[in-house]
């Protein structure tokens, strides 16, 4: 199961009661905005023990409809991708080092 705001949301207010919600959920949105602006200026973020996010540029290529066998021309595209943290890493893989 994806995690989605609204729980992000819930999960906040458990750990910080004395904070009002609307101001737990102002965070959140401001920390998804900085993510999104710092991706559109091409720079990368940073999570300490999860991983990185970073664009990638595809080149334009003909590739092929695999149904009908027809080549189609693919444009240019920024595309995100996210590597993993070795911390993470080794936790997901339950790693004792």
């Amino acid at each position: 199961m994806a995690i989605v705001k609204s729980a992000l949301a819930k999960e906040l207010k458990k750990s910080f009661p004395n904070f009002l919600a609307k101001d737990l959920n102002k965070i959140i949105d401001i920390i998804i905005k900085e993510i999104k602006e710092s991706l559109n200026r091409g720079e990368g973020c940073e999570f300490r023990s999860f991983g990185t996010l970073r664009t990638n540029i595809q080149k334009a290529s003909i590739r092929r409809n695999p149904k009908t066998g027809e080549k189609v021309n693919v444009p240019k595209k920024i595309t995100i991708k996210w590597k993993m943290s070795k911390d993470l890493f080794k936790k997901l893989n339950n790693d004792k080092e």
